[in-house]
């Protein structure tokens, strides 16, 4: 079920306070384990995907549904946010929300291509020369 970009704005901005109050309430259980650590890691993509998904419906509503998120503010501006919040809790967590991240990155770099892409059609036209 779909929603509009301010509903969804609202629900990206309640998950990320969300996974930050969490990731902040059970700091001392993340980092005191291999696995707590790529935990708090997976967190942070978390984090990321719904700050990405927050700031792309902000610009949405403010600018017009034709406006695309770009590389350079929105998605630099997501990761380090996130990147952040991992590190509070360990630095291998902020190695692993930098890979999960990316990870996720490309996934939906790909699905918005396969959604929203134009599929250029390149036509060829011969022309024949007269001799």
């Amino acid at each position: 079920m779909a929603v509009s970009s301010e509903i969804s704005f609202v629900l990206s901005l309640i998950l990320i306070v969300l996974l930050f109050s969490g990731m902040q309430m059970y700091k001392v259980w993340l980092s005191s384990s291999q696995f707590g650590t790529i935990l708090g890691g997976w967190i942070g993509s978390l984090l990321f995907i719904c700050t990405l998904t927050a700031v792309g419906n902000l610009e949405s509503t403010l600018f017009g549904k034709s406006f695309q998120q770009k590389l350079i503010p929105d998605v630099v501006f997501s990761l380090t946010f996130s990147l952040i919040a991992s590190a509070l809790i360990h630095r291998v967590s902020t190695t692993t929300c930098l890979i999960f991240s990316l990870i996720a990155l490309y996934y939906i770099n790909k699905i918005s291509q396969e959604t929203y892409g134009v599929s250029a059609q390149t036509t060829v036209i011969q022309t024949k020369k007269r001799k």
